[in-house]
């Protein structure tokens, strides 16, 4: 479920892209716009709606500090997820649970509170180190001026230049007067369509725009789809103990 950090991206208004390498420019545009001038605290709620098991609701409180790629994630619901929490500091990944009060140190493709959602959604990552411009067989760049609805966007294509990513290609509709993206589609090696993204609503957030409600497709297991919203976003700055394993411990005291 990559770009769960998406709804923590923030756009700024921005001037008109230059011609020349249109794609990699609104790469660039797209990836200033996720790294946050501020420290973050979020509610986040998950709703997951499945054929076979039905509708699931996962709530947490998620802070984050881009400055050192620090990240915590308390459980707040289902019940028995209820004080369980995820902490990222440095290169260290844990996963802590309250009933026995223990941390396991676990890897970036970890499934959080037991949703769709993993380790590495919640990372920063900087996108033109992950993909680059997806050329036809003329060797041009994939992109071109359409309308998603009404609204004139960029259609762009881009191709991941590393191994580590769920998706080796993706699909862009991006706002052509800020920049924000309205959709994603995201593809298998084989060209199979894996899963369809909508960013449906932003909010202001100290004059920037921030991503609060996105909903993921499954294209694969058809019918099955998670909505994410964000709500009490918080800005001022976060103390350091925050992103320790004693701050964990002590919620469970």
């Amino acid at each position: 479920m990559k770009y769960l950090l998406t709804m923590l991206a923030c756009a700024v208004f921005s001037a008109p892209l230059a011609a020349e390498s249109r794609v990699t420019a609104i790469l660039k545009s797209i990836e200033d716009q996720m790294k946050m001038k501020t420290d973050i605290k979020a509610n986040v709620t998950l709703t997951q709606q499945k054929v076979e098991q039905g509708t699931k609701l996962i709530e947490m409180v998620y802070f984050r500090r881009d400055s050192d790629d620090s990240f915590l994630i308390v459980m707040q619901s289902p019940e028995n997820e209820k004080g369980n929490g995820y902490l990222r500091a440095g290169e260290n990944f844990w996963m802590y649970r309250k009933n026995t009060r223990t941390f396991q140190h676990i890897n970036r493709d970890e499934s959080i509170g037991g949703s769709d959602a993993k380790g590495d959604d919640f990372e920063q990552r900087n996108l033109t180190e992950l993909y680059a411009p997806a050329l036809d067989s003329q060797g041009v760049e994939i992109i071109s001026d359409e309308m998603l609805g009404k609204v004139p966007v960029y259609r762009l294509e881009i191709k991941a230049i590393v191994n580590d990513v769920d998706y080796p290609r993706k699909i862009y509709w991006v706002r052509r007067d800020n920049n924000l993206i309205l959709k994603e589609e995201s593809y298998a090696l084989s060209g199979t369509l894996m899963q369809t993204v909508y960013f449906v609503k932003y909010t202001v957030v100290d004059g920037r725009y921030v991503a609060v409600k996105h909903i993921y497709i499954d294209e694969f297991e058809k019918g099955n789809k998670t909505i994410v919203d964000i709500s009490n976003i918080l800005t001022s700055k976060l103390d350091s103990s925050i992103f320790t394993k004693a701050y964990l411990e002590n919620l469970s005291k």
